[in-house]
Order: C-alpha cells, then structure tokens, then sequence
C-alpha cells in the first residue's frame, strides 16, 4: 500500500531509491542536492546498507563501479560539476555495461556558477556523458512525485538494459516540497537476477569478468556495435513524454522538468486569451520522445521551445521538425527563471508570425537590453 507524505525533492529521491531496493549509496557533496546524501546518510545504517562519502566524485563513481559490479543496486548523486568530475567513471560503467543510477540535481554553470536551477546540463546528459561512442538513458522529472516515480524506473531499466541511468533534476525541484505517494519497498527476492556480475561462482559457473579495455580493435568494434543494438531497442521501447492541449494546438509549447511547469501555466493563459497552444513535455530526454514530437508536425503551425539554458533541447526539437514549421526559443539561464508571463508574451509574438530566438541579454520581451 503506497504511503503519501510531504516531502523534499531531494529526499523523496533517496527514499525512493530505497524503496527500489538500493542499498548503497557512495558521493560527495554539494549543493544543491546535498540532502539527498544527507538522507541517504541517515537511512542506510538503519537498513543494513552502505553509506559512504568518498574522498572525491572520481572516487565515488568508481565505488559505485564496483558494487554494480558485485550485482547490487547502487547509486550516486551530485550538481553539475561533480557529474563532469563523475564522466570518465561513468563511461567506464558503459563499457563494462553496469546499471547503476546517477542523480543530478543541477545548478547553473559554466564552472561553479551558482546554485540556482538549471537545464544547462542537457548537452552533457543526452550527448556526451562520459568519452567514447555511449549513452546513458536520462530522465526527466517535473514534480516530487515524479522523482520518486522515475527513480524506481530508473533502477528497473538500468537492470534491464545494463546501463547506467540519470535522473536530470535541478535546484528548483530538488528543493521544493509535495506531496508524494511512496510506495511499499521491495523485497530482495523480488530484485532481478544478474548471472553477468562478480559475486562468487562457489564452483558451479566460469569466472565472470567486468572490463571496459579492449586492446584488439575488432573487439572493441564489436561490444560497441552489440551495445548500439540495445540502444536502439531502448529507442523504439522506452521513450516517454506527455501532451497537454496539443490535439487541436496552432502552437506547440516543448519544455521540460521544472520549466514545463511554468510552461504549463503559460498554456493556460494563453487558452484563455483564445491562443491555441499545447505543451509537449519530454519525460526521457535520451532517447528523446521523437515519434510522439514527430506526430504533432502536421497540425501544428509552430514551435516554441522554453528551457533553462542558452538553448540545448532546443536543437533536438529542430532536429525532428526538421525545418517543416517555425520553432522560435525563449528561455533564461545562469539560474534566472522566467515568469509564465513571459513565456505567455512570447507565445503571443510566435502567434502573430514571428520566429524568434530570445537570448536572456534580450530577454525583456519590450527589445530593452538588460
């Protein structure tokens, strides 16, 4: 029986990790998605698990390595620049093909930037999470209730696929508090069985190896290739997103996480005004919902894409659309969010014709430079 309380983001996060059947959490702090290892720190002496705090995020991505390894579930979580440190780590767990779940709670950047939300890291999430030809699934959520949710999926399909998994959040939902359906934890004996990981063979199996060095090339070639067949399962299978008043939409509104919040605000005012506008909302950012975007094309009259970056998903829904209709972009960064108002005033020029990209340095929508 699932159980509803208020709570952080952050926390419904760790909690649903437990849930999920995790056990062992290695990381590093930093802000803003500190109270996730601070939940974690409490919890997992009171389960039997492992908490650790590594000297470093190269350390604690290489721990979590070896307890995926070993065939449990395992997480980490960081910010943005602890994810970059995490990179090489992490595309070492792609060629090895260990599931594992990865927690980035964004701030905004380059370098330290500030701890304000952010979608700064869409690039180094969906295209290059670590070196060499990779992905890993990303997710993401736009409410408490969907961290918890992914979170679980997350693990799942990790198993599934043998990859790693990242929930992309950020400061905004990391730090706001709903109220979540938790759901019962699950038994160990339910978890699904690994025969690939290294957890003692007791005589009666060959030694299983982990490794990610391929010093002949046409081995190499060849994991890399078996792997991109998987990916492309994962394409065709697991893609997810949500529509919200597209069926009969002129304009079509992308966004997602805690800006397709605002965007949704910005939707219904605009209905109200007699603005046929819709949202579409990408769930997995890899692999990007393409064929429900794709479906829209023929009836809508343009896009309009809202993000907190300089515009990154953006390229994406180009990318689909293809130059067949309009797609302007209108966004903030560096932790500066902007208002439904805003994005309504945007969609009222892509109304009138207008193709646009609206930097922030001329984001006040009257031409005023800031």
């Amino acid at each position: 029986m699932a159980e509803k309380v208020l709570m952080k983001g952050n926390e419904a996060l760790a909690e649903a990790a437990i849930r999920a059947g995790c056990k062992h959490f290695f990381g590093y702090p930093i802000t803003p998605q500190t109270e996730v290892a601070a939940y974690m720190s409490k919890r997992m002496p009171k389960i039997g698990g492992t908490y650790l705090q590594a000297e470093s995020e190269v350390a604690a991505i290489n721990m979590v390595y070896g307890a995926s390894a070993a065939g449990v579930r395992v997480m980490t979580s960081s910010s943005s620049p602890g994810v970059s440190l995490k990179s090489e780590g992490i595309s070492y767990m792609i060629g090895a093909d260990l599931p594992a779940l990865i927690i980035n709670v964004q701030r905004g950047g380059p370098g330290l930037g500030g701890i304000q939300p952010s979608q700064a890291d869409y690039w180094m999430a969906t295209k290059a999470t670590g070196h060499g030809d990779g992905h890993v699934i990303v997710f993401a959520p736009s409410t408490v209730q969907e961290m918890a949710d992914l979170v679980a999926l997350a693990f799942d399909l990790g198993d599934k696929y043998r990859t790693p998994v990242m929930v992309l959040a950020d400061g905004l939902l990391g730090q706001m508090m709903e109220p979540v359906d938790l759901p019962e934890p699950i038994k160990s004996e339910d978890l699904p069985a690994k025969p690939w990981a290294i957890d003692g063979h007791k005589g009666k199996r060959d030694h299983n190896t982990i490794n990610s060095l391929f010093l002949v090339a046409q081995e190499l070639e060849d994991s890399i290739v078996s792997r991109w067949k998987r990916y492309e399962q994962i394409k065709a299978e697991e893609q997810m997103s949500e529509s919200y008043m597209t069926d009969d939409a002129d304009i079509v509104l992308v966004a997602y996480g805690a800006a397709s919040r605002i965007a949704r605000s910005a939707v219904n005012k605009a209905r109200e005004e007699g603005l046929k506008v819709g949202l579409f909302r990408p769930i997995t950012l890899w692999p990007f919902p393409s064929d429900a975007l794709e479906a829209t094309v023929d009836k809508a009259k343009s896009y309009l894409v809202t993000e907190f970056s300089m515009g990154q998903m953006v390229d994406d829904v180009r990318l689909i659309v293809n130059g067949r209709k309009p797609v302007s972009f209108f966004a903030h960064t560096g932790g500066v969010v902007q208002t439904p108002d805003e994005v309504l005033e945007a969609l009222r020029r892509v109304a009138t014709g207008e193709t646009f990209n609206m930097v922030p340095y001329q984001s006040k929508l009257s031409g005023e430079a800031r």
